[in-house]
């Protein structure tokens, strides 16, 4: 908890004149007070039978104490301090001020520490409130002005609704292709189960409900109810065929087991890269990809125990079971529709070099799309509070700043969507120049206001109308990866061995980035330009007098710096006792002249005597990368434009102006995530293929079948990419995580058609066309009924609306892309492609047995 306003303290303000009339000088005022007021240990009495501690008034405690205090003595007479200064009880600093709306305040801020409930913690705050109030000055007003969790409630609120929506269109899926209300009710009971075990694991995990858990939990009932779906449609089949339910449960169950078993162990498979992502984008997914796992793993549980226990005691045949009209409808149309596709498919398989090429094309497309589609890290949420910065002339006054803060602020205030907001300026541990001020703008509920880029574009242009300064706009984010903050999202170093060169390249490379219109609000803040007064001390003058430089630079800090020069103790807290000269000496570097330093024979030279004074430039700043001087140039990207494109502007820029090889540019922040997560990318989704590969190799005994299963990956991918493409997004951390999750969603077809196909080989002797024919024709159902669960669950996700709905819209238009160009290419593909390797097998095994004979 940090507050910004300057802890209470005694302000003792000199009078420099004053104590020169009377031969004093601020170091003897210092030392007088440090001497007055100090806290130390004075020892204790021990008797024979008693024991007594000594204690003395060896303490100040309040302003009116010190203004009492005899400094000196002249003549006879005591000179006190307040015949030579104005104490008063004030603030330690000065020169650092806060601001609700138009109104004085002091800023509390309130941060958790690391694991703990951010709600319970602010509900715990709000609790306390009353009492802590009750305790103030009645003129006192305490007021929450920014709650960051009201983000974080609606948000998660939304991603409930879209948990419980999403819940509920899988169920509806299931009523409609199986036309059954116990087959329904018992695939159904897998979705709850799932996701109440998940959370048993979260909680066992130190897991937390967030944004990002319960994104995974959504899109995680699209997933979890798909074996409970393989497994009940087979159950149901045998049912149909007038086999009994319990009979129907154990043939069914135990035909469809390893299906269950490839299922889930490959799409937790998918999962593995997931857990292994570097960075802090890879620590932010990490609780994603376990809940997602575990809820995964618990649905293949249910399927093979409790879907296969329930539907022995719950499933009728079909003639025993009342139809409703609306289902009956919904399975006519798709009986119409799995007969067109059987047609479909055998006019397919007739032309099966044309499929092939379909297939080869699916794959130049997706390769061509992955690397011309615009990369960018997150999606930028509307969370209702955006965060400025307001910068000024690198040699602008405290209380000039202050002014322009508050007509800033003013401006602010009168747009129709900002609600309030809070304002600092002044250095502090946010701040670190005089020129820079902060704001915190609340804006009106999302239903109730325009878009934040609509408004932040407003509110530059209402800046603009005071000059002086420049105002910089940083929406506050869910998800966020910078350890500090800056002018704008995003943010490079250049950094050399010499300052001056950082300095100048660094302004250069600014200038020239400003003209680009992929960037906006380029910066390169304290660059060398503020003012200073330089105070050159002539030593041997100084030694003639007997001074050394340690007496002009407390002389110095005494006057202008707000020294502290003591501490009061109380029971709660510690105020500090400052000591500064007046303040129209502390207005203009004239006032040096008036500034005396004491000899040690007693009496005062002025400085101009020892030292001359002049003025120059230096940074506000010095900044290092590391060991060296840098130069940090911020930017944030034009609307519409990605994170990508804007990074390689900046590179090609830095290398039209031929910077010399002496300096080095390294992103940071978000810019320094996206590009190792663009790095990272490829690796990630060939990392997923791979495992997939390795896993179904392990669970099918064969080199063959899993590139089968995953033929079906292009024409997902080519589907998500559009999809991306078309809605703006483009490529991201999130959007990648919904390719990855692809690969497990749409290998799911082909599982199901090659495991059927396979055993009717084995078992039944059947030909290898036959047999995928057959086994595309029975598992058509399960498919589409699984696709459709997924896709139902991506739905909600794809057209929320609500708090930071930008987040997990990519997730969902990915796999809602991916499976519905998947579902119509790899119905045709997938055994196009099983029967061209089964055929290729065997003339390999037809031409070892002939060598061998």
């Amino acid at each position: 908890m940090s507050a910004r306003w300057p802890r209470g303290a005694v302000r003792i303000i000199a009078n420099v004149g004053a104590l020169a009339t009377r031969g004093l000088s601020l170091e003897s005022i210092r030392s007088a007070i440090s001497n007055a007021n100090v806290n130390m240990a004075k020892g204790s009495f021990d008797g024979i039978t008693k024991s007594w501690t000594i204690d003395a008034n060896d303490q100040l405690g309040s302003a009116k104490d010190y203004a009492n205090l005899v400094v000196s003595y002249a003549n006879g007479a005591p000179i006190r301090l307040s015949d030579v200064a104005s104490v008063e009880a004030s603030v330690e600093n000065t020169r650092t001020a806060s601001w609700m709306n138009r109104q004085s305040a002091v800023i509390i801020d309130v941060q958790r520490q690391p694991g703990a409930n951010v709600i319970a913690t602010v509900d715990a705050i709000k609790a306390a409130l009353p009492d802590l109030t009750a305790q103030l000055p009645a003129d006192v007003k305490v007021r929450v002005l920014t709650d960051r969790t009201e983000g974080i409630r609606a948000s998660v609120e939304d991603v409930q609704f879209e948990l419980v929506l999403a819940v509920l269109l899988v169920v509806l899926v299931i009523f409609l292709f199986l036309g059954s209300l116990r087959a329904t009710i018992v695939a159904a009971i897998s979705v709850p189960l799932s996701l109440v075990g998940a959370f048993a694991a979260m909680w066992a995990l130190g897991f937390s409900i967030n944004n990002l858990t319960l994104m995974a939990l959504t899109i995680a009932s699209g997933f979890v109810v798909d074996d409970a779906i393989v497994v009940i449609e087979n159950i149901a089949r045998y049912v149909e065929e007038g086999m009994k339910p319990f009979d129907a449960a154990l043939k069914g169950a135990s035909e469809i087991g390893f299906t269950i078993i490839s299922l889930t162990v490959s799409l937790i498979a998918v999962l593995i890269p997931l857990l292994f992502m570097g960075d802090v984008v890879g620590r932010l997914f990490r609780e994603f990809a376990i809940s997602l796992a575990v809820t995964i793993a618990l649905s293949a549980l249910v399927a093979l125990t409790a879907v296969p226990m329930l539907a022995a005691r719950w499933l009728k045949p079909e003639h025993e079971e009342r139809r409703f009209a609306i289902v009956d409808k919904a399975m006519h149309q798709f009986d119409r529709l799995a007969a067109a596709y059987a047609r479909a498919l055998g006019w397919v398989m007739a032309r099966s070099g044309l499929t092939m090429l379909v297939f080869a094309a699916s794959l130049v497309v997706t390769a061509a799309l992955f690397w011309a589609i615009p990369k960018n890290l997150f999606p930028t949420q509307d969370t209702g509070q955006i965060r400025a910065t307001l910068v000024a002339a690198q040699d602008i006054s405290f209380t000039h700043m202050a002014h322009l803060q508050q007509q800033v602020a003013a401006k602010m205030l009168e747009d129709p969507g900002v609600e309030s907001l809070s304002s600092s300026v002044g250095v502090d541990g946010t701040n670190t120049t005089v020129n820079q001020g902060r704001m915190v703008i609340n804006l009106k509920p999302i239903n109730a206001r325009e878009d934040q880029e609509a408004i932040m574009t407003r509110l530059r242009d209402s800046a603009a109308g005071v000059p002086g300064v420049q105002l910089y706009f940083q929406p506050v984010q869910d998800l966020t990866i910078d350890t500090e903050t800056g002018l704008t999202p995003y943010r490079f170093a250049l950094h050399g061995a010499d300052q001056d060169t950082v300095n100048t390249w660094g302004q250069k490379l600014a200038q020239a980035l400003k003209s680009e219109t992929s960037l906006r609000d380029v910066n390169a803040p304290a660059l060398g330009q503020g003012r200073s007064v330089i105070v050159d001390v002539t030593r041997d003058a100084a030694a003639r007098l007997g001074l050394s430089v340690l007496s002009v630079d407390n002389a110095l800090y005494d006057a202008f710096g707000q020294r502290i020069i003591s501490t009061i103790y109380t029971q709660s807290s510690q105020n500090r006792v400052i000591l500064s000269a007046s303040p129209q000496m502390l207005s203009d570097p004239q006032s040096l002249g008036q500034l005396y330093i004491p000899l040690s024979s007693g009496t005062q030279v002025p400085l101009g005597t020892i030292a001359t004074i002049r003025e120059g430039t230096s940074p506000l700043v010095l900044a290092r990368e590391g060991q060296f001087p840098s130069a940090t140039i911020g930017f944030d990207v034009t609307p519409g434009v990605s994170l990508g494109h804007a990074v390689s502007s900046i590179e090609q820029a830095a290398k039209d102006l031929g910077m010399p090889s002496s300096l080095t540019m390294d992103f940071s922040g978000s810019a320094s995530a996206f590009r190792s997560a663009l790095a990272n990318e490829a690796v990630l989704v060939l990392a997923a293929i791979i495992t997939v590969y390795i896993v179904l190799g392990v669970l099918y005994e064969s080199f063959i079948h899993p590139v089968t299963i995953l033929s079906t990956l292009p024409s997902a991918g080519v589907g998500a990419l559009i999809a991306l493409a078309l809605t703006s997004y483009g490529l991201g951390v999130i959007g990648i995580i919904g390719i990855v999750l692809l690969i497990g969603i749409v290998k799911k077809n082909a599982i199901m058609m090659i495991d059927f196909a396979i055993a009717a080989m084995r078992e039944e002797g059947m030909a290898a066309d036959e047999a995928i024919k057959r086994a595309a024709h029975l598992r058509f159902r399960p498919i589409m009924m699984t696709t459709f669960a997924a896709l139902f669950a991506a739905i909600p996700m794809i057209f929320g609306s609500g708090m930071g709905h930008e987040l997990r819209q990519p997730l969902g238009l990915s796999i809602a892309g991916g499976l519905i160009l998947s579902q119509v290419l790899t119905l045709f593909t997938t055994p196009v492609i099983f029967l061209a390797f089964e055929n290729w097998r065997e003339r390999r095994q037809a031409r070892h047995v002939g060598q061998a004979a």
